[in-house]
């Protein structure tokens, strides 16, 4: 399959702060997860390939062409930026109508899209409010209206559920799987590794502005479950648990958060520990309140892979 987005040793910089260095890859028709924390690159990247700002070097291309100055290309792509950028002042559907103008089309095409795109979002009955009294949710659901709204090929978006609520996530996730399977090309951009892991299995890790990792999620999974992971256990009685727990092979340390009256537990083999929570908790009479992995999250990885 040819690739509808490629970069060629593409690096950007701002004065001495690197933003991307010597990026190189290929990206399909489908839904991408563009990873990596906060300051890692993913915005540079996203505007290098959508022609928003130039590279120092290197090229960035959309269906073999440049995309720098090359304005026939915009009109395949749509783009929801991390930041936000409206005229605070129009409403919701004064501001698709505006930006479906810039595409030329007519009138009854203008109104017909802004209403549809209004309505994919779940707007339409906040269309005729100024942008300047949306709720940050909303916010983030006119973005990714404006970037649907000219029904393009190639679909961008920066960190879209920031903000969102779950049940608002949960609808923008499938609103993405939907157009996938309309043969669109979708990147999204995250630093949650969950929020990717909903919607694809093709991910694309970047860290300090260079493609540290690309290929099937369960890859990234498998890096997470070669390192010790830590498990937090809130529960009734968090000492007796560790005296059970600290008997097994498969458990390395085991601290106490008594501020939580809560258990840490360094594991190898995850599979192995909450296999046998439920037997210890049921055995002794143990009450859980709330079982979270706080390591286990996409700068846990980083933090992992680059030896830190």
């Amino acid at each position: 399959m040819n690739p509808v987005v490629s970069t060629r040793n593409l690096s950007k910089w701002y004065g001495n702060v690197l933003g991307l260095n010597d990026v190189t890859l290929d990206i399909e028709p489908g839904i991408t997860g563009l990873l990596g924390p906060n300051g890692a690159g993913k915005s540079t990247f996203l505007k290098c390939i959508t022609g928003q700002i130039k590279p120092n070097i290197g090229r960035a291309l959309i269906r073999g062409e440049d995309v720098w100055n090359n304005y026939v290309l915009f009109s395949c792509v749509g783009v929801c930026p991390e930041q936000d950028a409206f005229f605070e002042e129009l409403t919701g559907r004064q501001f698709l109508r505006y930006l479906l103008g810039l595409h030329h089309f007519t009138k009854r095409e203008i109104e017909e899209r802004a209403g549809k795109a209004l309505e994919i979002v779940e707007l339409s009955g906040d269309q005729d409010r100024v942008i300047r009294s949306y709720s940050r949710g909303m916010r983030q659901r006119i973005k990714v209206a404006q970037s649907i709204a000219h029904n393009p090929d190639i679909i961008i978006l920066d960190e879209p559920l920031n903000g969102m609520d779950p049940l608002g996530r949960r609808k923008i996730i499938r609103l993405i799987k939907d157009y996938a399977k309309e043969g669109k090309t979708i990147i999204v951009s995250s630093h949650v590794l969950p929020e990717i892991e909903s919607m694809t299995q093709r991910i694309i890790l970047i860290h300090q502005g260079k493609i540290f990792a690309q290929g099937d999620i369960h890859y990234i999974r498998d890096l997470i479950d070669t390192h010790p992971h830590i498990i937090s256990i809130k529960c009734s009685n968090p000492r007796l648990l560790a005296s059970k727990f600290i008997e097994e092979a498969f458990v390395l340390k085991v601290h106490f958060d008594d501020s939580r009256n809560a258990l840490l537990v360094e594991t190898n083999n995850r599979d192995k520990l909450f296999g046998l929570l439920p037997v210890l908790i049921s055995r002794h009479g143990i009450e859980v309140d709330e079982i979270t992995s706080p390591d286990d999250n996409l700068q846990a990885v980083f933090d992992y892979l680059i030896g830190k």
